[in-house]
C-alpha cells in the first residue's frame, strides 16, 4: 500500500514542480517544468537582428530537446508504473495522449530546425516567427491539458488508496 501511495505522489509532485529549469541529465522532467522551460524559450524568439534570432533559434531547439528528453523519461516513468491503478482502457487514453504530445514535439523540433533565416525580408521573418509561437503554443496547450486531466484521475486514486489504507 505504501509503494502504492509513494508512486501516485511521485507522479503527482512531478506535476505540480516548478523549478524554472529542466536538468539534462538523469532526472526527469514533469509536464510543467518542461512547458515552462518552453514558454520561456518561445518569449524569447523575437524578430529582430538576424544574430540575435539565430541565437534565439538555438535556444529555442535546445529547450525543445530538453522538453522531448524530460517527458520522454516522465512518460516512461508513468507507463511503467500507473498500469495497475488505471487498467487497461484507462492507461491506453493516456498513452495516446503521450504519443500525440511526442508527435507534436518532433514536428516542432522539425520545423524549428529547418527554419532558415539569412536572406529573409521582415516580414518573411515575421511569418515565421508566427509559425514557431503557434507551434509551441499548440504543445504548451497539449501538454497543460494532459497534466490537468491525468492530475484529477491520480488525485482520486490517492484519495482512494489513503482511505483504503
Amino acid at each position: 500500500m505504501e509503494d502504492k501511495l509513494a508512486i501516485i505522489s511521485k507522479i503527482i509532485d512531478e506535476h505540480r514542480a516548478i523549478t524554472g529549469h529542466i536538468k539534462l541529465v538523469g532526472d526527469s522532467a514533469s509536464d510543467r517544468e518542461a512547458m515552462n522551460a518552453l514558454t520561456r524559450a518561445r518569449a524569447d524568439w523575437i524578430p529582430g537582428r538576424l544574430e540575435i534570432l539565430a541565437e534565439k533559434q538555438k535556444k529555442l531547439q535546445q529547450t525543445m530537446s530538453f522538453l522531448d528528453e524530460g517527458l520522454k523519461n516522465h512518460f516512461a516513468f508513468e507507463a511503467r508504473y500507473l498500469p495497475p491503478f488505471l487498467g487497461e482502457l484507462l492507461m491506453r487514453a493516456l498513452l495516446l495522449e503521450h504519443r500525440e504530445i511526442r508527435k507534436q514535439i518532433d514536428e516542432a523540433k522539425s520545423i524549428v530546425a529547418d527554419t532558415r533565416l539569412e536572406g529573409l525580408s521582415r516580414e518573411e521573418l515575421l511569418s515565421k516567427e508566427s509559425r514557431v509561437h503557434q507551434t509551441v503554443s499548440t504543445i504548451c496547450q497539449l501538454v497543460e491539458e494532459h497534466a490537468i486531466r491525468e492530475e484529477v484521475v491520480l488525485e482520486m486514486l490517492q484519495r482512494a488508496l489513503e482511505e483504503k489504507g
